[in-house]
């Protein structure tokens, strides 16, 4: 029991810290990760890290894909800030640190069953068929919707229309009627006749919308709202920088309910 609720706690402390880029690639700094794997000290977490880097380039790895180097300033004090050096690490990189750290040391262990398991999930979601990786999506669309719009009561939301609809007018430039007409959907079907891309883009605005009303205390029901529009406006001007399909062009596809009822026949027929 005890080895569980630290295994738990440790899970959530590397959760808590990852963030997530402008092209939507998860990320840790490794000034924040290190004393989480029990390196208090800089220049031993360097050697850590060193050692992973050169783990990634025997793998065959671009070393530069996956550990990014970064300068930070920091506050020294009396009003002084001066740049110090840190790493921005994706989850490839964080799994190399783990198995690269001190085995003697608890919080070692704990990150090595952590990130294999993490990173093994992700193989096997980019082997996922485009049906599969949907109904995914879709499932964590739905959970994270609803934690935003817990988090939007909280901060005192009252219009929920308007506020959801903020969102896409930000991330789509039209209202979800106006997207409903466009992609000829009937009314309330957006999100299940969404493809993967998509939903992707829609989970990005709904749980960086999330963290911002956290994050900068924001208060009230036009604040929010506000605060959604401009999350969704900026997922929309990322998708335009890099060239990617606006969400508003991609064409509607199979209701989802329709691949759920086409996975439980497969299913079955496998028995």
């Amino acid at each position: 029991m005890e080895k569980e609720i630290i295994v738990n706690s440790i899970n959530k402390d590397f959760e808590s810290i990852k963030k997530v880029d402008g092209e939507g690639i998860e990320y840790w700094e490794a000034r924040e990760l290190m004393p989480l794997l029990g390196y208090k000290k800089w220049e031993r977490a360097e050697e850590v890290i060193a050692r992973a880097a050169r783990a990634c380039i025997n793998s065959g790895q671009a070393v530069d894909n996956h550990f990014h180097r970064l300068g930070k300033m920091v506050d020294i004090g009396s009003n002084t800030v001066r740049q110090v050096r840190d790493w921005k690490l994706d989850r490839f990189a964080c799994y190399l640190i783990a198995q690269n750290g001190d085995p003697k040391k608890q919080e070692i262990a704990m990150a090595q069953t952590y990130f294999a398991i993490q990173t093994r999930k992700h193989e096997i979601f980019e082997q996922l068929s485009e049906s599969d990786k949907r109904l995914f999506i879709r499932g964590q669309v739905t959970e994270h919707n609803k934690k935003l719009f817990k988090t939007a009561k909280k901060v005192g939301v009252t219009s929920f229309g308007s506020f959801n609809d903020a969102g896409y007018k930000g991330l789509y430039g039209m209202s979800l009627g106006e997207i409903e007409k466009k992609k000829e959907i009937k009314k309330g079907e957006l999100l299940d006749r969404a493809g993967a891309p998509e939903l992707a883009a829609n989970l990005f605005r709904i749980t960086q919308t999330d963290e911002k009303i956290k994050n900068d205390n924001i208060k009230g029901n036009y604040n929010a709202t506000q605060t959604h529009f401009m999350v969704g406006g900026k997922v929309r001007q990322t998708i335009k920088d890099i060239g990617g399909t606006l969400p508003e062009n991609f064409q509607p596809e199979k209701h989802i309910k329709e691949l759920k009822s086409e996975k439980r026949k497969l299913l079955k027929n496998k028995k």
